[in-house]
């Protein structure tokens, strides 16, 4: 798969001719009036994999964006969570990699499913001593301004109770205890009374995906396998079609994707480490095997979703314009 690659939709059609030049780093230059921020996930390995490259990046990108905040769509430790508050995996894989002056922003968490091999109630707590650690709750929203004006209100999903291979006498998720429906309930009236001109949605899993993950090589497709996740599908994707959300975050397949699909863009960016060892194209615009990330750039009229590698490269835009 090369490293460089071009939308065979939203950036095309927006930006025609010019989407044939090479990408650089100006693609995701900080627009008069925006709003930036970065996001990242599937990446607590205490550096190996690529991860403390990606957060050097990172630092580099928050810095040039002056980016406010950085979302993490989960699987924050590897393998097993942490197991509580004093765990070393808080500083080996988490304070001491994104330490970057610029990286000292809000992380705006959600749970993956290694969280949940873990203590995950932690990962919660963990935002009452951290000064940017933001779990408030297992599902939160959160809202933001543009300089420009332009309102964006985030909406954080946690995931992993809604996979039912999770819920099997044999897995090693633990998800008992978890309302599903209360979560869905509050989801779909947080976003019946959102005002903001920009809504988005972040969770672990895909909703749609172009690539085989770890769960399909296992046999449990309802995890996120290649094509995504039915149960996710069935129950999340209604509500983002009903409310028009222009995007939806994810990490769990170790790569970075992009899937546009109804009035969704599906951006997954679960390369914050290691990565799998396929890239199967499927129904996705783009896929990339780099370890990377994605800088984000909001404004009244675009969202603009700019994926990066390890070693600074911009990969992929997508260009979102904004809906009457």
């Amino acid at each position: 798969m090369s490293r460089l690659a071009l939308t065979r939709r939203r950036a095309l059609a927006a930006l025609g001719a010019a989407a044939f030049a090479p990408l650089s780093r100006t693609w995701a230059a900080q627009e008069a009036g925006a709003l930036a921020f970065l996001a990242v996930g599937d990446w607590g390995r205490e550096g190996q994999f690529h991860q403390r490259e990606v957060a050097q990046r990172m630092g580099e990108s928050a810095r040039e964006l002056n980016a406010k905040f950085v979302i993490s769509v989960g699987d924050n430790f590897y393998e097993d969570g942490v197991t509580g508050l004093s765990d070393p995996a808080w500083k080996a894989s988490f304070e001491d990699v994104y330490d970057a002056p610029s990286l000292q922003v809000p992380w705006c968490v959600a749970l993956g499913n290694h969280d949940y091999r873990g203590d995950s109630q932690a990962q919660v707590d963990y935002s009452k001593t951290s000064p940017r650690w933001r779990l408030p709750a297992r599902w939160h929203a959160f809202s933001e301004r543009a300089p420009d004006g332009a309102s964006l209100e985030v909406f954080v999903l946690d995931t992993s109770p809604m996979i039912q291979a999770y819920h099997a006498p044999d897995s090693k998720v633990v998800v008992t205890g978890q309302d599903t429906d209360a979560q869905l309930a509050w989801f779909e009236q947080r976003l019946a009374a959102s005002t903001a001109d920009w809504k988005i949605v972040v969770g672990h899993h895909p909703v749609y995906s172009g690539a085989p993950s770890a769960g399909a090589a296992n046999g449990k497709g309802g995890e996120g396998g290649g094509g995504g996740s039915p149960d996710l599908q069935a129950r999340i994707d209604p509500i983002l079609q009903r409310h028009r959300i222009p995007l939806y975050l994810n990490g769990h397949d170790h790569d970075l994707q992009h899937v546009h699909k109804g009035v969704t863009d599906y951006v997954c960016t679960g390369a914050g480490s290691k990565m799998r060892d396929q890239c199967n194209m499927g129904g996705s615009d783009f896929c990339s095997l780099q370890s990377g990330f994605v800088a984000c750039t909001v404004t009244r009229g675009r969202l603009r979703v700019t994926y990066r590698d390890w070693t600074g490269a911009d990969l992929h835009v997508i260009d979102i314009p904004r809906s009457s």
